[in-house]
């Protein structure tokens, strides 16, 4: 019997190859949190540039000295797509908005989407969007660029398996009282 019970606490007291099989244990769970911390850090990378590149396009039309031609509103789909990776695609739309006092309400003075990926926006449908423009005085205008860009994860490690990146960027011109858009009244 003693015999016995020294085997049992020789097995128990045995250490030999346990860090093999605590490494077969966790070797999944490393590589899980590995892709997950990839497929998190693309997301928010993905997040931010989208974002600068929105920045970057409402910048470039607050700049403008001239009524914009609709060739320029165009090609702000083009810079888009330049400033992104080739992985993502984007629509855009772009709306010039006036405060209207006597209305009590913002009003659109253009709204164009290159390529009509977005449908314009018109005063009616402006309306929901309005907590998201900031307060303006009665002479203020404002352009606003939206962008949508679709984005589907690298690894699937419980993430949603499609995103839509959106952007709603508000700009005051900067040199003009408002922005035009060439062959439209501007009023």
């Amino acid at each position: 019997m003693t015999s016995f019970k020294r085997a049992l606490r020789r097995f128990r007291d045995d250490e030999s190859g346990l860090i093999m099989a605590e490494f077969v244990i966790t070797l999944p769970m490393l590589i899980w949190v590995f892709m997950a911390l990839f497929a998190y850090w693309d997301i928010f990378r993905s997040m931010n540039t989208v974002q600068k590149a929105a920045y970057s396009v409402s910048d470039l039309i607050s700049r403008q000295n001239n009524d914009v031609p609709v060739a320029f509103i165009d090609g702000m789909q083009t810079v888009m797509e330049y400033l992104l990776p080739t992985t993502l695609t984007s629509q855009m739309r772009f709306t010039s908005v006036k405060w209207s006092v006597t209305n009590n309400r913002f009003e659109v003075i253009w709204s164009r989407s290159p390529g009509g990926a977005m449908t314009p926006l018109t005063t009616a449908t402006l309306q929901p969007l309005a907590p998201k423009i900031p307060m303006m005085a009665a002479t203020d205008t404002v352009v606003i660029v939206e962008a949508s860009v679709p984005y589907t994860p690298v690894f699937n490690v419980g993430l949603a398996s499609n995103y839509t990146l959106d952007e709603f960027i508000v700009t005051r011109p900067r040199f003009l009282t408002k922005i035009c858009l060439q062959g439209l009244p501007c009023t």
